[in-house]
């Protein structure tokens, strides 16, 4: 997943991303609730991590303001407050989970599997299409039983196109959402990764579509 961590302590900061990137996800930072506003304004994420209190502006103003644009992205907030009235605000204004300084890395890791899979309409972490079988949380993808043995960047693509089935992605919706800023991949590095995860799915009712000049479709087809 492509996530916003927007937290001004360093070193807590560092740590989140450490885990979160140790897990295959793509994480950027924001210190300032200013610069995650404007940030969050122009740029879409699967998941953001908003702290609360923040310079420039509050984690529940960024909130507000996100939902005040109809932006449905799944908001966990991560804060000190442990008050119910703190939880109450934070919900009210939009969060979609809420979380005590410190927090248990397994446990933060699962809820965003949750917001995750709500959002792609899914109940489960297990998704199965014929021979193949993905586990959303143990990040492992088998056909016929055997492990694909697949890189962090082919489970996060999977992941995208599980999420998105049905649905027509141009490369830079993929970039996106695979890449932080500081990345900055080639298209053709985009390509040669749909093209390696393909061919890890042969065998399997599992379809990469790709349309020339428009981008990449999955699909499950009806020949297996």
């Amino acid at each position: 997943m492509r996530m916003l961590l927007v937290e001004d302590n360093d070193d807590l900061a560092e740590t989140i991303i450490d885990r979160l990137r140790a897990e295959g996800h793509s994480v950027d930072r924001e210190r300032d609730g200013n610069e995650a506003n404007e940030l969050l304004r122009h740029f879409k994420f699967d998941i953001v991590l908003l702290d609360v209190n923040l310079p420039g502006r509050s984690g529940y103003e960024v909130l507000r303001s996100l939902r005040s644009r109809a932006d449905e992205t799944p908001v966990i907030i991560l804060t000190a407050r442990s008050q119910i009235d703190d939880r109450v605000v934070g919900l009210d204004a939009g969060a979609d989970d809420y979380m005590i300084k410190p927090v248990d890395f397994r446990e933060l890791s699962a809820r965003c599997r949750v917001l995750a899979r709500r959002r792609a309409g899914n109940a489960s972490n297990i998704f199965t299409a014929g021979a193949l079988v993905f586990d959303r949380a143990a990040k492992r993808a088998t056909v016929d039983g055997c492990d694909t043995q697949m890189r962090a960047r082919e489970i996060q693509l999977l992941e995208i196109l599980i999420d998105n089935m049905g649905r027509m992605l141009t490369k830079e919706d993929v970039a996106d959402r695979l890449y932080t800023f500081e990345e900055a991949p080639s298209m053709n590095a985009v390509e040669q990764l749909v093209t390696r995860l393909r061919r890890k799915l042969e065998g399997t009712p599992f379809v990469i579509k790709t349309a020339r000049g428009l981008g990449y479709m999955a699909y499950l087809s009806d020949d297996d």
